[in-house]
C-alpha cells in the first residue's frame, strides 16, 4: 500500500513496490496519492513510476529502478529529465550475463540453465533480450519459464524440474522483488542452486545475487527528494546511475546443495553468509 509522511512539513507519498495481483490497483493508488496533494511521491521500480507519471504531470515525482528508465518511458533522457520525474538506476537487468557467469562457475557441469521471468512483467523485453544474449555469448543452453503470481511459481519451479534443469536464472522483476524468500525456500526445496538480484534472496536463504547497490540508489533518492522539498525542480536534476555492482553468496546454501564455492568467487564477494 502506499505510505504518506511527512519531513520537515511537507507530506511525502511512498508508493509500494507492486506485488502479485496489485498492479491493476497502481493507477488507483496513484491518483489517490494526488488527490492528497502530496508534496512528492517517491515510486520504487517502473511499475510504479509509470502510473504516478500518468496520474500527475506537476507533482514531483523520484524514482528508483533496475530498467532503464529512458526505455521504460519514465524520462525523455537521462542528464535532462524534464518534467516533473527524476530519480536514480541500479544495475540490473544489464547484469544477467554476469549473473549467469557467476552461476556457471559455481555450477560449470550444467547442461541445461533455466531462466525464470514475469511474462506480465513491465521488463519483460529487455530481460530476456539480455538472458538471451548472455546465453549466446556463453554458449549456454537455457530454456525460458514464466511466473506471475504464487501458483505460477510453484508451477514453474516443478516444470524447471522435470526439463532437467541443474541451475536457474532468475530475471529482474518487481514481483520477484517481493518474493525473495519463498523463491529462496523453492530453490533449495527443489535442489536449485539460483542467482537472482538482491540480497533479500540470499539472506532468504538463496545461493547467490548479483546486482547494482540499491542502498546507493535509495541514497541518492532520499537527496534528491529532500532537494525537492526544498525548491529545486526534478527536471533540473539529472537521472543517477548507480556503477557499483554487489556479489553476495550464502555458503551454507551452497554446502547443503553439495556445491564447492570456487575461491574465485569467494574472494569476489562483497559479503558471504555463513
Amino acid at each position: 500500500m502506499g505510505e504518506t509522511g511527512f519531513i520537515e512539513g511537507h507530506n511525502v507519498a511512498v508508493e509500494y513496490r507492486s506485488a502479485e495481483g496489485q498492479y491493476n490497483r497502481l493507477p488507483a493508488l496513484a491518483a489517490d496519492l494526488v488527490r492528497r496533494n502530496v508534496n512528492v511521491i517517491a515510486a520504487t521500480g517502473t511499475p510504479t513510476g509509470l502510473p504516478a507519471k500518468a496520474a500527475t504531470s506537476t507533482i514531483p515525482i523520484v524514482f528508483v529502478t533496475g530498467s532503464d528508465p529512458v526505455e521504460q518511458g519514465l524520462v525523455p533522457g537521462l542528464d535532462r529529465p524534464g518534467g516533473n520525474l527524476t530519480g536514480a538506476t541500479t544495475l540490473a537487468v544489464e547484469l544477467g550475463q554476469k549473473r549467469m557467469e557467476f552461476l556457471h562457475e559455481m555450477v560449470p557441469g550444467t547442461t541445461l540453465t533455466a531462466v525464470l521471468v514475469n511474462q506480465k512483467g513491465p521488463n519483460l523485453a529487455s530481460v530476456l533480450r539480455d538472458l538471451e544474449g548472455a546465453a549466446r555469448t556463453l554458449n549456454l543452453p537455457i530454456q525460458v519459464f514464466h511466473a506471475s503470481n504464487d501458483s505460477e511459481l510453484d508451477t514453474a519451479f516443478s516444470s524447471i524440474v522435470s526439463a532437467g534443469a541443474g541451475a536457474l536464472v532468475i530475471g529482474t522483476d518487481t514481483f520477484f522483488n517481493s518474493k525473495s524468500a519463498p523463491l529462496a525456500e523453492l530453490a533449495i526445496r527443489h535442489k536449485l542452486p539460483a542467482v537472482y538480484q538482491y540480497r533479500e534472496f540470499v539472506a532468504a536463504g538463496g545461493l547467490m545475487s548479483y546486482a547494482g547497490s540499491i542502498t546507493d540508489a535509495y541514497r541518492v533518492a532520499g537527496v534528491y527528494t529532500g532537494r525537492i522539498l526544498k525548491g529545486e525542480k526534478p527536471a533540473n536534476l539529472p537521472v543517477q546511475q548507480s556503477t557499483k555492482a554487489e556479489l553476495f553468496i550464502n555458503l551454507k546454501t551452497a554446502n547443503a546443495l553439495g556445491l564447492t564455492v570456487p575461491p574465485t568467487l569467494l574472494a569476489r564477494a562483497d559479503e558471504v553468509i555463513e
